[in-house]
């Protein structure tokens, strides 16, 4: 029996929860997947880290959107990071998938192991092609600060699976 796919209620929650939330389920594209095991939530208020600090930009609209879309943008023009929008429907936040078990540890492996690129982006994840199924519960969750930013660094908002 296949683990339902994720619902979008399920993304309209506070990013820091869906962020939580998502450690154990499982990403899935073109056959492949794995469990998730590491993220990090980025805020639409108060984290300047975030794409969405300064507002709507073309970039950013589909962060602003309906929950439970793909926000997929290409990092430092060299590998693609993949996100998933949280929070209700014109409010801005979202979770990077930063590992996924048997893929890759790293938002640049795993989206380039999967072949996730910008054509990706909006992708409603609640459909696919791109999805995210129930999983395993982890053991348990280690919060730390985010990886590879300048600003609002202290924020434990990185997220990891201890199991």
């Amino acid at each position: 029996m296949t683990p339902e796919l994720l619902t979008r209620e399920f993304y309209s929650a506070p990013a820091v929860q869906v962020a939580r939330r998502l450690l154990g389920c499982v990403l899935e594209f073109n056959g492949r997947g794995g469990r998730i095991l590491e993220v990090e939530a980025y805020l639409g208020e108060g984290d300047e880290a975030a794409h969405t600090h300064r507002g709507i930009t073309p970039r950013t609209r589909v962060i602003f959107g309906p929950p439970g879309h793909a926000y997929v943008y290409l990092n430092y023009g060299i590998h693609y990071c993949l996100n998933v929008v949280a929070e209700p429907d014109g409010r801005a936040g979202c979770v990077l998938i930063r590992a996924v078990e048997g893929i890759g540890n790293g938002p640049g492996k795993l989206t380039r192991a999967l072949g996730i690129t910008l054509e990706l982006n909006g992708c409603d994840l609640t459909q696919g092609p791109l999805t995210i199924r129930r999983g395993r519960s982890p053991a348990g969750i280690v919060a730390t600060p985010r990886i590879g930013i300048r600003k609002s660094i202290d924020l434990p908002l990185r997220f990891l699976a201890t199991d």
